[in-house]
């Protein structure tokens, strides 16, 4: 039953000015956001502390770190559309108390098996909450300027999510037991839904069909097997399992297209596509993704392998970026309101991200500050792009589409993060086999952690020998992967100010 304070939306209202309300409202939305974006990476450093007390195999372990994921880029359509259907309100206080849940589940897991369900079950929750998070910011910011300030607040909450999840994941584990950092999130959770109800208005498609349920499983087996295929190639090589993986995804994923065209009531309109600067929306943050995540697995890897820092060292470096990526969403969106160009200003973000790649590829093995300002101009050109392009987006789809549009740019942003890994990172990897000396120990020459591992039995020259040349084989892969980067986000840079000029 709808609350009698926060009235359902079913029409586009008229642009009106959003009051101290909203922006209240705002911000208890940005809670369950910057949650969710942490549990992707709030395993890091839990994962020893885990394998002491629950004793995982080996496959156990890497469904614990996995399946939330998995779980979160197979349902992100499906629950954008049933937001549209059956009110986005609804859906994001199920999604919390599903959340909330199964943390507490995930805090007190006595075995391997439910750690795994309890993160399923996380992952279902965090695919309801990021798509109603964007459509209920849709309906409650009508003005264009106010709704601009708001996504970009948005953008700044995801991206510093993902790089405080590690640093409160050790902080957590350094003080108290590994299911702590599943406990952090039930205050939120209980907060957005005791406010909830009367902050947010309850919103959703006036006309929306029926439901399509043969489009859910049809986009899973679509989605799941593509992100498995590009998240396992860069580590394990291209291995007849993940080749089928992609082929069975991308096979699935034209049933999926075929069944949104020909179907009466799809759950991805096409018609969606069509809207004005949605589809270059989409692509350029797919790519923005694939730039960012396929950094992120450069810049960990060199604090910790390459300068020999411990983790938590590693993280807490890492934050320094993100002390300006919260200003990064708002002043783009001055920027435009003031009358800039929008596909300019999205061009310069891909600049920025270009000139991050560009100091990354100057770093030696002992750079720490350069890699530190590469990272940080990387994450605000991101910050930079992600504000307008999914400002963009949201306004180009209808309002009563607006779940399953925030949804289609939330399922963008997980294969970009996945190609990034599989692309950048399979050109860093094959840079540094090819600067391993042939005589190098087999193991050595087909990672840095592998080398170092190696040279960590040799002894005291020999050991300090591999060390050194692995470190500087790794820097070399880094330099190669960030050449690339830096050529497709120029290109992208190109596409943006042709594609998206004056819309």
């Amino acid at each position: 039953m709808t609350n009698p304070t926060s009235p359902t939306t079913t029409t586009p209202e008229p642009a009106s000015l959003a009051g101290r309300r909203e922006w209240t409202a705002l911000g208890v939305l940005m809670l369950p956001l910057l949650l969710v974006s942490m549990d992707v990476s709030v395993l890091y450093f839990a994962l020893p502390a885990i394998g002491a007390d629950l004793a995982p195999s080996g496959t156990q372990q890497l469904w614990i770190l996995d399946i939330y994921g998995f779980v979160l880029a197979g349902l992100l359509m499906t629950m954008g559309a049933l937001g549209d259907r059956i009110g986005r309100r609804r859906l994001l206080l199920c999604g919390a108390a599903a959340f909330g849940g199964a943390s507490l589940l995930a805090a007190y897991a006595d075995s391997a098996g439910t750690l795994i369900a309890a993160r399923a079950i996380l992952g279902i929750g965090g695919a309801t909450l990021m798509p109603s998070t964007m459509a209920l910011l849709r309906t409650m910011f009508t003005d264009p300027g106010q709704r601009a300030k708001a996504i970009g607040l948005w953008s700044g909450v995801m991206t510093g999510g993902i790089a405080l999840g590690s640093v409160m994941s050790g902080i957590l584990v350094e003080h108290f037991w590994w299911g702590s950092v599943f406990l952090v999130n039930l205050p939120a959770m209980a907060l957005l839904l005791l406010v909830g109800p009367f902050l947010l208005p309850e919103s959703r498609n006036p006309s929306p069909g029926r439901f399509d349920w043969l489009s859910v499983p049809l986009s899973m087996a679509a989605v799941l097997p593509v992100v498995y295929g590009v998240k396992e190639i860069p580590s394990e090589g291209w291995h007849p399992l993940y080749v089928v993986s992609l082929t069975v995804g991308l096979l699935f994923a034209a049933l999926f297209v075929h069944r949104q065209r020909t179907t009466g009531s799809p759950l991805i309109p096409p018609a969606l596509l069509k809207g004005h600067g949605f589809t270059p929306a989409l692509v350029l943050n797919l790519v923005a993704s694939l730039a960012m995540m396929g950094s992120a697995i450069f810049t960990t890897q060199y604090l910790q392998s390459v300068l020999g820092m411990s983790p938590l060292a590693a993280a807490l470096w890492s934050l320094l970026p993100s002390v300006f990526i919260g200003a990064a969403g708002p002043l783009t969106a001055q920027l435009v309101q003031r009358g800039a160009d929008r596909g300019l200003v999205v061009a310069g973000g891909f600049a920025a991200m270009a000139a991050g790649f560009v100091l990354l590829a100057l770093v030696g093995t002992d750079s720490l500050w350069l890699v530190l300002v590469g990272a940080g101009v990387l994450a605000c050109g991101m910050v930079a792009i992600m504000s307008q392009l999914t400002d963009l987006a949201m306004t180009a789809a209808p309002v009563e589409r607006a779940g399953t549009a925030s949804s289609l740019l939330e399922t963008a942003s997980e294969f970009g993060g996945a190609l990034g890994m599989a692309v950048l990172g399979s050109i860093g990897t094959a840079v540094y086999r090819h600067e391993m000396p042939a005589t190098a120990p087999a193991g050595a020459r087909e990672t840095l952690g592998g080398a170092l591992a190696t040279a960590s039995r040799l002894p005291g020259p020999a050991g300090e020998a591999l060390t050194r040349t692995a470190r500087e084989a790794f820097t070399s892969g880094m330099q190669g992967a960030a050449i690339a980067g830096a050529v497709l986000l120029v290109l992208a840079a190109v596409a943006a100010g042709t594609t998206l000029r004056r819309r």
